[in-house]
């Protein structure tokens, strides 16, 4: 009897969680097809990196600048530093009190206690070093998958916004929750829960747990204000004592702002992000940002009105903040964009970690929403990757998958 080919895969999203699930299951010995699917132009999720195609220079680190270790080091940060694509974090920080003093800051802070660690090049390459130790990936970037559903044999196919068919898999790997969130259909404006939905065909408790958990949970957006200064500009934000600040929870009320990162870059200029607080976010919800990948997928129309808005009060709140290091007017002057973060912070208690995996249904889940060491942050979502490729490696690999067909296809 001729065996069947390995079981296939299709993992949404290309963050940390979704690349270090493939870069573990292709080193563990998994040899079937995989498919990545990300609706940003590459892989990194809270690890991105927003660079220009006309301007070779720019690199802007919009989400984590830098990720933390606490404990037994996950399995995948040895072959990552020996790769040369992260480095140990050595850069000064402190916290800000609503006083506007500096403080030395401690770790009481959980993004910034153990071992700190940032992309070379880039926090990008974080998820790009991840996916290099991971060979014949299928990946699909800028493509954002709206809708699922279960075929005849047990597994899994992935369709757009207009329902076309974009590719299929025997397993289906989750990694990010807006696909199984109801938080979907108020920023998306979609009429339902895509995998809810597509379970509906399925007589699965572990699955109808699962999204039962992952309905419960909560997050925190954040509204991020991206600005890029020069020549003697750039220069005052160098002198800064300081390259990541966080606002301390009284500072963050008063100022609505909650950290801040100061990256220069190799042509003199100087990058600066300045993440909201989560209430200022939650007011402005509804404002994507002109350059949001997801917005112009959707058919958005830009809101340059609002965004601005925006953008001034986050200028106006961070020029305030940094009155004793800012000479004033400055934060105005430098090229300003904004970034909506949607799910920036996940609460606890997370997603269980008895339901990485449904069987039954075949979809796996991982990501920093994940409950268990690292929840909510990057090494949260690098545990949950190694976590769930061990059980599909330990219960599926060597099986014969459903008769639902082999690699993803591209639409």
């Amino acid at each position: 009897m001729p065996q069947r080919p390995p079981a296939s895969i299709a993992v949404v999203g290309a963050g940390v969680g979704g690349c270090a699930l493939v870069a573990s299951l292709r080193r563990g010995g998994w040899s079937g097809p995989i498919s990545l699917w990300e609706s940003g132009r590459g892989p990194g999720g809270r690890t991105a990196t927003r660079r220009s195609r006309r301007d070779a220079g720019l690199r802007i680190d919009h989400g984590a600048p830098l990720f933390n270790i606490n404990g037994p080091a996950p399995a995948l940060l040895e072959p990552l530093l020996a790769g040369g694509v992260i480095e140990p974090w050595r850069e000064p920080r402190a916290r800000l009190d609503a006083a506007g003093h500096l403080h030395r800051e401690d770790s009481r802070d959980p993004f910034r206690a153990g071992a700190l660690y940032r992309g070379v090049g880039g926090m990008d390459g974080l998820c790009a070093g991840l996916l290099a130790l991971a060979s014949g990936v299928e990946a699909h970037y800028g493509v954002l998958v709206c809708h699922l559903a279960v075929t005849p044999g047990g597994g899994w196919q992935l369709f757009d916004r207009e329902r076309q068919l974009l590719g299929e898999a025997d397993w289906l790997v989750l990694a990010g929750t807006l696909l199984a969130h109801p938080r979907s259909r108020l920023l998306l404006a979609w009429d339902t829960v895509p995998l809810k939905e597509a379970a509906q065909s399925l007589d699965d408790p572990e699955l109808q747990h699962a999204l039962a958990a992952l309905a419960s949970l909560r997050s925190e957006a954040r509204s991020n204000l991206l600005l890029v200064a020069e020549g003697l500009d750039a220069e005052i934000w160098r002198r800064c004592p300081f390259r990541l600040l966080r606002f301390d929870a009284a500072a963050e009320q008063r100022w609505r702002l909650s950290r801040l990162s100061i990256q220069p870059l190799a042509d003199g200029r100087v990058a600066v992000v300045a993440h909201s607080s989560a209430i200022f976010a939650a007011e402005h919800l509804s404002v994507y940002g002109s350059r949001s990948s997801i917005a112009r997928q959707l058919g958005l129309m830009p809101q340059q009105q609002e965004e601005m808005a925006v953008i001034e009060a986050l200028s106006e709140a961070l020029q305030d903040a940094l009155a004793d290091w800012l000479e004033p007017g400055l934060v105005g002057r430098g090229e300003r964009q904004l970034m909506r973060w949607g799910a920036a912070f996940p609460r606890e208690p997370g997603l269980p970690e008895d339901l990485l995996l449904c069987r039954q249904s075949q979809v796996g889940f991982c990501g920093d929403y994940v409950a268990g060491v690292g929840f909510g942050r990057v090494e949260g979502a690098l545990r949950s990757g190694e976590g769930l490729a061990a059980a599909l490696l330990k219960g599926v690999q060597g099986e014969p998958p459903s008769p639902s067909g082999s690699a993803s296809v591209a639409g």
